[in-house]
């Protein structure tokens, strides 16, 4: 959730901090906050975005200055003001620490600390751990007083912290909450993910679970909880700056939409071995006779990535003939979950940070059962947890409705599916035919996206109504689900997806002249049941958006608008289906004045329950 950043070197340590929190915001954007020391500790915090503390901040005053911490909140414990807001300080104002996590045992940690007549001015969890190293700070140094305070913590964190007593180091702690450290030229920055250190440094170190860190400006020296020291190895980031900017686009949103031609194929680049009709996939790591003993899968997910999943599943049932579940992280971790010998378990997030998905993955590892990653970001707790895995190349995704990513999920799925079925039931000359439709679907995503101005046009027709009904049927139900919430999430409107079939068992009852009812209709074997579905809604008034294969001039009987996809495949379908949603919803958003990129009460990567 929340984006910490951290800084030592020779710049202006504040253009650093609030440069970074700029790039963090997508993570929170409740309130903000940054600390700096010279002779000694400055603190500016308040309620709000970045650029609101950015407004107020005299960049003169800290021109001196070469270290600092800074933190966007997504609000967890508190409400979301300038007490609440991070960087928290100790009684003295000696010490300054920003955090993300929860910290479970908070109100019995507090309790001890008032009877230190410690004095706490805020209603978060985050204030204990700040009293806590200053009550150990007294006698050891900073980095053991960090410690020996994270002995007797629960719940997860990832902390930066600073101390006038010591103003030449940050010292940073990882359990649950990322954290990475960028290493540069006589200067380090850490923080939450990548995006605040390509601008300085591509070369990284990874933070793992259970570490502490004690970084000056050309050093860092990694402790586990005993203090015992660790080795860490040095990574490079393969993308710059210029991924995480607008490029010209209004939205991060729009823009992540728009390069989707680009990112399905970077996800089967070079994973396609189209004259044998296969697909190679090595990073899963899986032996032919682990491949053979595959008896489940278990696609484990949240969100988007759970819609993904959905559609993993459809797929790999029909092509593969492999029995798949696909199931809430959340609720899995807290299952006594039946995992047996020829189970898989695939995990996916677009992070590989996401709380609940990284708890399920330590469930299943612990029960014996193979467990793979389908994730983004390299480096991420996920794809180094995972016994394998694939990345989906999708580069940065700074909106945080998820667009390109689910895309990229699915294309990725598809070519699991060919994996598996080529060892199966899939011919050779199959293989071939749907590669081919697979190798084609970027240029047929662009035909969509160049009747961009056609979406719009519905939207401007919608865009006041407060509920939606999105349908789809088999493989399009998924899609249906995913459109409904992309919808509620930029734009809050009510939107709900069904199979289309399920209306009748319930839903229909909502449906009058005022009730828009988005169909995903394009020319399969339900395409008769779907039309079916449209005529109950239109002998009810409903008002029908149909997303139709190009060609269907019978679907205007029934329906109010119509948007055409280029005929495909069922395999490849959701790859060309889901575009016109996320336009869909994109538009709606913007004529209704909502801020896109971030919406209310959302966070990119949820670390936290």
């Amino acid at each position: 959730m929340c984006g910490i950043v951290g800084y030592i070197g020779n710049k202006n340590v504040a253009e650093v901090l609030i440069n970074g929190l700029r790039r963090l915001e997508y993570r929170g954007y409740d309130s903000v906050g940054i600390a700096v020391l010279n002779s000694k500790l400055i603190v500016q915090k308040q309620k709000g975005k970045v650029s609101e503390l950015n407004a107020v901040l005299n960049y003169d005053e800290f021109e001196s200055c070469n270290i600092g911490i800074g933190h966007t909140r997504w609000a967890t414990h508190g409400e979301p003001n300038d007490i609440n807001a991070h960087p928290h300080t100790d009684c003295n104002g000696q010490i300054a620490l920003v955090h993300n996590g929860i910290i479970e045992n908070y109100a019995a940690l507090k309790k001890i600390l008032l009877q230190h007549n410690h004095i706490i001015k805020s209603e978060t969890d985050t204030e204990v751990l700040v009293h806590l190293i200053e009550y150990y700070h007294q006698t050891m140094p900073l980095v053991d007083a960090v410690q020996k305070t994270l002995t007797k913590v629960e719940g997860t964190y990832g902390i930066v912290v600073i101390s006038k007593k010591e103003p030449d180091k940050l010292v940073a702690a990882r359990n649950g909450s990322p954290l990475i450290i960028g290493v540069g030229d006589n200067e380090m920055i850490v923080a939450s993910d990548a995006s605040a250190i390509v601008e300085h440094t591509r070369n990284v170190i990874y933070v793992s679970d259970g570490e502490i860190i004690e970084i000056t400006r050309n050093n860092v020296k990694t402790y586990d909880l005993a203090k015992h020291n660790i080795e860490k190895l040095t990574d490079t980031i393969d993308w710059d700056i210029a991924d995480i900017e607008k490029q010209g686009f209004a939205h991060f949103m729009l823009k992540e939409i728009f390069e989707q031609p680009e990112t399905i194929q970077n996800a089967f680049r070079g994973r396609i071995l189209l004259e044998e009709g296969k697909t190679r996939l090595d990073g899963l790591r899986l032996t032919e006779d682990e491949l053979n003993a595959i008896r489940r899968i278990i696609f484990i997910a949240c969100g988007t990535s759970w819609h993904a999943g959905l559609i993993g599943e459809y797929l790999i049932e029909e092509y593969a003939r492999i029995p798949v579940e696909v199931e809430y992280a959340s609720e899995f971790r807290y299952r006594s979950p039946i995992l047996e010998k020829g189970d898989l378990v695939i995990v996916i997030s677009q992070s590989g940070e996401t709380a609940d998905t990284l708890a399920a993955l330590r469930e299943a590892k612990a029960r014996g059962v193979k467990v793979l990653g389908i994730t983004n970001v390299v480096g991420s707790t996920i794809a180094r947890e995972s016994d394998g895995g694939v990345y989906i190349h999708a580069g940065p995704e700074i909106g945080v409705a998820s667009t390109k990513a689910f895309t990229s999920q699915i294309t990725v799925l598809i070519l699991l599916t060919f994996y598996l079925a080529r060892r199966r039931y899939m011919t050779a000359d199959a293989g071939r035919e749907f590669l081919q439709e697979l190798i084609q679907a970027p240029q047929l995503v662009k035909k969509i996206l160049d009747k961009n101005d056609e979406i719009k046009e519905i939207a401007k027709l919608y865009h006041t109504h407060r509920n939606f009904l999105y349908l789809g049927r088999g493989i399009q139900f998924p899609v249906a689900l995913e459109g409904a919430l992309k919808l509620k999430e930029i734009s809050y409107i009510h939107a709900e997806g069904y199979p289309a079939a399920e209306m009748k068992h319930g839903p229909i009852a909502l449906i009058d002249e005022n009730m828009p009812v988005v169909f995903i209709a394009v020319r399969d074997e339900v395409y008769q049941k779907v039309i079916s579905n449209m005529q109950e809604v239109k002998a009810r008034k409903g008002n029908i958006v149909a997303i139709a294969t190009e060609g269907d001039e019978d679907i205007k009987k029934y329906a109010n608008h119509v948007f055409y996809v280029p005929a495909t495949r069922k395999i490849v379908s959701p790859l060309l289906t889901v575009i016109p949603l996320q336009l869909l919803a994109y538009h709606i958003a913007v004529l209704r004045g909502c801020n896109v990129d971030q919406p209310r009460n959302l966070a990119k990567s949820v670390t936290v329950e």
